[in-house]
């Protein structure tokens, strides 16, 4: 797709940007519940998503954060995310992945500079700046950036800030610090509850919706693809969205529910 008019970017259609080269998808691994194994579902599932990656020939994966279930994962799920992982770089597929609040960042960046070289883009701790990727394509460059999931304390630490206090303020300041080129194509890979998404019971919540963020705040991007509301779902615009987890489990009452 050509650089798109600005005057119209909310306009750009979702195939015509990005999700006919790059599939994005949402992840969330459980090993077991209520004492039963998921691991051989998960396993279907994304040996079912790599046979889409191919009939689909992307040039891309997005991973949306929330990797694992918890900060210290089970062996079992390392081995098979690792399992996924080589998977994508044998079919030489880029993967542009960012930790969630349930990842550890410094575990899911760890060995992020060696796994570049197989074009496998991890983002690292925040430390002031993101993780910008330059594609291009016969229009030109496409600018990918990894925004991990962040917490005012971080980026106030981070930019030594002290007027940074809410996740809003928080999110707008370490994209602020991006200075993105407007006239170029911009995606971003983010993990925040943007304010008025639908959440499912696996998702964190802060009393009087603390963390919120406005849609707003990610206006300078022809394409935000957003982890952490593990239920599918566009926000505002079609190029603003949550792809949901693949692998969904609800807890209620000792029910179990998967899609």
């Amino acid at each position: 797709m050509p650089p798109a008019d600005r005057a119209g970017r909310n306009d750009i259609k979702i195939g015509e940007m990005w999700d006919e080269v790059c599939a994005y998808w949402g992840f969330a691994y459980w090993k077991r519940v209520h004492d039963f194994s998921m691991l051989e579902d998960q396993r279907y599932i994304l040996d079912q998503m790599m046979k889409i990656f191919a009939e689909q020939k992307v040039d891309g994966v997005l991973i949306a954060g929330d990797v694992y279930d918890k900060t210290v994962p089970s062996a079992e799920a390392v081995q098979l995310f690792d399992e996924f992982i080589t998977g994508l770089a044998k079919a030489e597929i880029p993967v542009y992945m960012i930790s969630g609040n349930h990842d550890s960042a410094e575990r899911l960046s760890f060995g992020a500079k060696l796994f570049e070289s197989s074009d496998i883009y991890i983002s690292q701790v925040y430390d002031g700046e993101l993780k910008r990727i330059v594609l291009k394509d016969q229009y030109g460059p496409i600018s990918v950036y990894l925004l991990p999931f962040l917490k005012p304390v971080a980026v106030r630490h981070a930019l030594q800030r002290d007027d940074i206090n809410t996740y809003e303020e928080g999110v707008m300041a370490a994209l602020q610090e991006c200075e993105i080129d407007r006239t170029q194509r911009n995606v971003l890979v983010a993990h925040q509850f943007v304010t008025g998404a639908d959440r499912s019971d696996s998702e964190e919540t802060w009393v009087g919706g603390l963390d919120n963020v406005s849609a707003e705040v990610f206006k300078d991007f022809d394409y935000v693809a957003l982890g952490h509301i593990h239920r599918p779902q566009k926000m505002g615009r079609e190029t603003l969205r949550y792809s949901g987890t693949r692998l969904s489990i609800l807890f209620r009452k000792q029910i179990i529910k998967s899609r």
